[in-house]
């Protein structure tokens, strides 16, 4: 078992967790992590009942409308570095025929970033896990400026097979990097991200260069303890032991 330096599924399931349930009596939640302070702000005013594309209506009626608020999270800036000619992944099955346009690298955690010329190429693309697993670094992140009209400013997806996990349904701290390299090509420091995976999902991001910081809004509903049992552990991400110095 290890300690990974920055994860946004872990830091938003624990503030969505301990607010929900009446654990702290505050707003704003300061976990002590290997990345240093990471901040959860309860953010009130917004409905979103989508997550893990739930269809049952009374499911969401019971669940997803006992209060109406989301997640703001404070995120350390990934810088994003050139990547070693020697390095750049070789995914020609995986990209189904995009065009690439830049390869960099998220410099914190050896993740290639491979950007197409579309949303609509990132949406199209075909994993093939062995291909992406023989790349060097740890996982390959794909992305590409939305599509006109869409409502998005950018599309992505993030493949980590290495991690025993082939696809991050919505990956929070890629988007540390995603946020600098996006903010700088489209000249805007708030930017509204797709997850565009099977499962797919939306990040509000807003850049703060001075303070080198990733504010980042997802949306979520309550759910039982079991919900998450049981989710987790058909992602097998859940440990045979109890977990330590995880907070």
């Amino acid at each position: 078992m290890f300690e990974v330096d920055l994860c946004g599924h872990a830091t938003l399931a624990a503030a969505h967790f301990l607010l929900s349930y009446g654990l702290v009596k505050c707003d704003v939640i300061e976990f002590a992590t290997k990345s240093g302070i990471l901040t959860a702000t309860k953010v009130y005013g917004i409905k979103q009942s989508t997550l893990f594309n739930v269809k049952d209506e009374n499911f969401i009626k019971s669940n997803g409308e006992k209060e109406s608020f989301s997640i703001e999270l404070n995120f350390p800036v990934c810088k994003v570095v050139e990547s070693d000619p020697g390095e750049i992944p070789s995914i020609p099955e995986t990209l189904n025929g995009a065009s690439v346009i830049n390869v960099t690298k998220r410099g914190s955690s050896d993740d290639h970033i491979v950007e197409v010329a579309s949303g609509l190429d990132v949406v199209n693309l075909k994993p093939k896990f062995d291909e992406i697993r023989n790349c060097a670094g740890i996982g390959v992140i794909v992305t590409g400026p939305a599509p006109p009209g869409s409502g998005y400013d950018i599309f992505s997806r993030y493949f980590c097979p290495k991690l025993g996990l082939d696809e991050d349904p919505v990956c929070g701290s890629a988007h540390c990097a995603l946020a600098p390299y996006w903010s700088k090509k489209l000249g805007k420091n708030n930017l509204i991200a797709y997850m565009a995976s099977p499962r797919g999902g939306r990040l509000d991001l807003t850049l703060d260069e001075n303070a080198e910081r990733v504010y980042i809004i997802s949306f979520r509903f309550s759910l039982s303890p079991a919900f998450f049992f049981l989710y987790f552990r058909r992602q097998n991400m859940l440990f045979d032991e109890p977990c330590r110095n995880l907070v």
